[in-house]
């Protein structure tokens, strides 16, 4: 597929409005599947604070070009639901990328093209680096983002540091309650930070920010950042898978990594992270004021990685 354009009729909301549920794990999943059922799978995973429709504009382009695309709520997003009441309101990254696996199984793939940025861009590494008999291939906006909670509790330079404020915001109980009661504002203003030069408007902003109603998406999200500085505890239950992704794996498969030119949120120099790649490699800066949410500030270049990188 490899040759298959990325021409597409406009995108419409449309292949957004018929949401499908399916049990997964600890969770009931609210996803899109769009295109041939048997073409090839792609996993497109979106982050925070964003949600499926950063994709809106990519997934025709990819069905068109043959492939079966879905696209799932993640954890605490949209119509993702948890099964349990009991099961823990956890965002560690190793459960993310469980949830991803989980659904793929869910769904009997056996394995996919895995693209997405923030969250979605570490979940997918996670997929790729732990389990790669069932990751086609990869692409991954701002490169390897696995982390260790050892090497996050190691200070970074004043500026750096500065990057990360709504982290240590998220470790204290103020910080919870201003995002809980100013959940939308918050987004907002990731946002425009994270993408400075993207002119998005208040209803595509609104579109998403309705996927921050879920009532366990405050939880996931300060969890999420709170793990990460070892404010909070993980499930014992993710330990193993913890204790491999700290060693800081390798991905084999082949991949992309994407990257805006003025991304405004905190990210790794692509030169950091090349060594981590050991399969078919190439890296893309996207250019023209293309911020942190790629997919969504340029989608045409984002589905032509994910077309390129496919190995079929």
């Amino acid at each position: 597929m490899t040759t298959a354009s990325i021409s597409s009729s406009a995108p419409t909301d449309a292949l957004l409005a018929a949401v499908k549920q399916i049990d997964a794990g600890d969770l009931d999943v609210g996803y899109v599947d769009v295109g041939p059922a048997a073409g090839q799978a792609v996993l497109l995973l979106h982050g925070w604070p964003y949600d499926i429709h950063s994709f809106v504009e990519v997934i025709p382009i990819l069905a068109e070009a043959g492939y079966r695309v879905l696209v799932p709520h993640l954890r605490g997003y949209g119509s993702t639901r948890f099964l349990s009441d009991d099961t823990i309101r956890n965002g560690q990254q190793a459960a993310l990328a469980v949830d991803a696996v989980a659904f793929m199984d869910a769904l009997e793939i056996p394995n996919a093209i895995v693209a997405g940025f923030d969250w979605g861009a570490r979940t997918a590494d996670i997929v790729a680096a732990l389990w790669p008999e069932r990751c086609q291939a990869l692409v991954s906006v701002s490169g390897y983002l696995i982390g260790s909670r050892e090497a996050n509790r190691m200070p970074l330079p004043p500026r750096a540091e500065l990057a990360w404020w709504y982290q240590f915001y998220f470790a204290t109980e103020r910080g919870r309650a201003g995002y809980a009661q100013s959940r939308n504002d918050f987004g907002k203003l990731i946002w425009q930070t994270a993408s400075p030069k993207w002119a998005f408007d208040d209803a595509t902003f609104a579109r998403s920010a309705a996927a921050f109603q879920n009532p366990d998406h405050v939880d996931i999200v300060i969890h999420n950042y709170r793990w990460r500085i070892g404010v909070a505890d993980g499930e014992p239950r993710f330990d193993h898978l913890e204790a491999r992704l700290a060693r800081g794996p390798v991905i084999t498969v082949p991949t992309i990594t994407l990257e805006g030119d003025p991304n405004g949120a905190p990210h790794p120099d692509p030169a950091s992270y090349r060594a981590k790649f050991t399969g078919r490699y190439e890296h893309r800066t996207i250019t023209g004021g293309v911020g942190h949410n790629v997919p969504q500030e340029a989608p045409q270049a984002f589905a032509q990685a994910v077309i390129d990188v496919d190995p079929s």
